[in-house]
């Protein structure tokens, strides 16, 4: 099926993209890597009258760390950057451990040497992988316009339901940022499917930061593909934080993760075997946070 009928612009700078999405209004959506968005288009899922082609803005294709008052800041991530580019990025490996771990998780090859980090973020669909992450890893998500200027959205207040972000009319997503480490800090994806490819079953995405003490001092869980949307879990972080890690802590999280969870029976299993995957892999994705987390340096 072809897709209904568009206008199409490829604008050269951020700036006359920002324009061209001011001028189209609600009928426009940017095309990065296109690798949701044009199947969608296809199907007529999706009918956006006007594509705003970002891919000839070479300023918004970069990932880089960016130092904030002597410490390591933040991990920032532009839009154009492609999720094979995060997958061997040594500045990702260094940064943060959740964001590393899930690149290698997304879609398939071809997908990933074309699909951007932040177009799948914008996208919000609640089986795809990023927005987990981001939720678990504390991001903010950079959006930009030709009237507002920067807004800086917590990516808690960013995913807001089924394939809906809170993205202002004439806003892109410009850039995703995600603190970098400052201490002793892990995290990693676990990711359930049934091939190579596929979209999650179940996906788990943690983060822990230890204190001087060795407690917990901040959390971080989220869930793929088994809500209405990319799940944030703070009860089962609440479980986690001031406490000395241990199996039996993080069996408890676990469990309020599971509890929290919402998830469809569908050919991808039932809704009870996708709890207790959930239950698992959060154990298993805390464990393996700490081990990073308690490493020396905290790598």
């Amino acid at each position: 099926m072809y897709p209904a009928a568009f206008e199409y612009s490829a604008p050269k700078s951020l700036g006359e993209a920002l324009d061209a999405l001011a001028q189209v209004g609600d009928d426009g959506r940017v095309l990065a890597g296109g690798q949701s968005l044009i199947p969608m288009m296809k199907l007529r899922l999706a009918s956006p009258g006007h594509l705003v082609d970002i891919n000839g803005i070479a300023e918004l294709s970069y990932i880089r760390q960016v130092p904030a008052n002597g410490q390591p800041g933040y991990l920032a991530i532009g839009a154009l950057a492609r999720h094979a580019d995060v997958a061997a990025s040594p500045v990702v490996a260094s940064a943060n451990h959740t964001v590393a771990a899930a690149a290698k998780w997304v879609a398939d090859p071809l997908v990933r040497n074309r699909g951007t980090l932040a177009g799948s973020i914008a996208h919000c669909d609640p089986e795809g992988d990023w927005n987990s992450v981001m939720l678990a890893a504390g991001a903010t998500v950079v959006a930009r316009s030709a009237s507002g200027g920067e807004r800086l959205i917590p990516h808690s207040e960013f995913v807001v339901d089924f394939f809906t972000n809170s993205l202002r009319p004439g806003e892109m997503v410009t850039e995703i940022r995600v603190p970098a480490y400052t201490g002793p800090a892990g995290g990693t994806y676990l990711k359930l499917e049934r091939k190579i490819g596929d979209y999650a079953t179940v996906g788990v995405a943690t983060h822990l930061v230890l204190s001087a003490s060795g407690t917990i001092a901040e959390a971080g869980i989220a869930l793929t593909a088994v809500a209405g949307h990319n799940l944030k879990v703070p009860a089962a972080e609440a479980v986690l934080v001031g406490q000395t890690p241990s199996a039996a802590v993080f069996a408890e999280a676990a469990d309020v993760a599971s509890r929290a969870c919402e998830p469809d029976s569908d050919v991808r299993g039932p809704a009870e075997y996708k709890r207790a995957v959930v239950r698992e892999y959060v154990k298993r994705a805390l464990a393996a946070a700490y081990q990073q987390a308690s490493a020396p340096a905290g790598r």
